[in-house]
């Protein structure tokens, strides 16, 4: 029996949406591909509506329609999917929060039908985490040998033709980023303790690339080398522009986090359209009426917009009738602002004493009640 999870990888919580649709679309796949190229976009940005299987699968329905996974342009996925089909290295870079991560775990998924060879790129990753490790035990009992190697995900992928994430690949060192540049240029890996054996080199089986992410702010923590950079396409992922698909967003990322616990998502939509709105006007630095808004330091990304409408739903769940929801937006807005700098919090004050005054004075009832709440920001 497999233990309950928070949250299931993509290859598990859509697995019927890829078997439909590997099984809908016979066209033409690149080497070691699950699904075609066009079959692939269709699973990350969804199908206009019901698609129907050519023949009968057992197990499998005749008709379905696929749901929209990643929210953005249609032409940056097919892109991101083209660079996979040529085998080349695909970076995704953007703002902290843009859904870059669930982006890169959906095409894994489609590519390979697995989404677990990753490497989580940090201070602390070293080059072992990209080429190979040893079981030491093996290694003292019996000397270097396949048994004894421990294979990285990327190793693994190489051997197998799959797609390999490299998270935050900035945050690595630069003696760590540079492994991957003969894994990129190469295709291959040479073990120099296995000398002499057939193992002593790993070639890339067809299929194999990487996708890598990196979060624009972080830029500074270690710079690409000029020949790491060549060896990716880079995509930049932004911000969800239409308001009505990024408050959707939310309001589906929230209700899927409250079914998690058995709970509905309550929240009002004129509260989950504020809470946006609001997100929106501090992203961009300016309302969606024209007015000037001061930046926070700190990413109002969607990601944080959807950890806020959690939060209502969960609070309105479980103390139901104590408070509205709206009551508890201020404090939450407060709580994302103040991440990177408290001195923030007097911005969010700036906010307050100009875009949603002037929408209270102009008689929306909503921004009223909102601007009625500003002592929440001063306590």
């Amino acid at each position: 029996m497999t233990a309950p999870r928070q949250v299931d990888p993509a290859e598990d919580a859509h697995r019927e949406e890829l078997a439909f649709l590997a099984a809908h679309d016979d066209g033409p796949r690149p080497p070691g591909w699950r699904l075609t190229p066009r079959a692939a976009v269709t699973f990350v940005l969804g199908s206009d509506g019901p698609l129907a299987l050519p023949e009968p699968v057992p197990g499998l329905p005749a008709r379905l329609a696929i749901s929209p996974k990643f929210v953005g342009e249609r032409a940056l996925v097919e892109r991101a999917v083209v660079t996979l089909a040529g085998e080349r290295g695909l970076l995704l870079v953007g703002e902290p929060g843009t859904a870059k991560s669930m982006l890169s775990e959906l095409l894994a998924a489609a590519v390979s039908g697995s989404s677990q060879l990753v490497v989580q790129g940090t201070a602390g990753t070293t080059e072992d985490q990209l080429r190979y490790g040893w079981n030491y035990a093996l290694l003292l009992a019996e000397g270097p040998s396949p048994r004894a190697l421990v294979p990285s995900p990327v190793l693994t992928a190489m051997r197998t033709g799959a797609v390999v994430r490299v998270e935050e690949v900035t945050r690595c060192l630069p003696e760590v980023q540079d492994a991957l540049v003969s894994i990129l240029s190469d295709r291959r890996i040479a073990v120099p303790e296995l000398s002499g054996t057939d193992a002593a080199t790993v070639h890339a089986a067809p299929g194999f690339t990487v996708i890598a992410t990196a979060n624009l702010r972080d830029r500074g923590v270690s710079e690409m080398s000029a020949a790491l950079k060549r060896r990716f396409n880079f995509e930049a992922v932004g911000p969800i522009g239409d308001l009505a698909a990024e408050t959707a967003l939310v309001r589906r990322q929230a209700s899927s986090a409250l079914e998690r616990v058995g709970a509905p998502f309550a929240v009002d939509d004129v509260v989950l359209e504020v809470l946006v709105t609001a997100f929106r006007d501090l992203r961009n630095g300016v309302s969606e009426e024209g007015w000037s808004v001061e930046r926070p330091s700190t990413v109002m990304s969607t990601a944080e917009a959807v950890s806020v409408a959690t939060s209502l739903g969960l609070a309105d769940a479980y103390f139901p009738g104590d408070r509205d929801p709206l009551s508890l937006l201020p404090g939450h807005l407060l709580g994302v602002v103040r991440k990177d700098d408290p001195g923030d919090s007097a911005r969010l004050l700036g906010y307050w004493d100009g875009a949603v005054r002037r929408r209270a004075e102009q008689g929306a009832r909503t921004w009223r009640r909102l601007w009625e709440l500003r002592d929440v920001l001063d306590a």
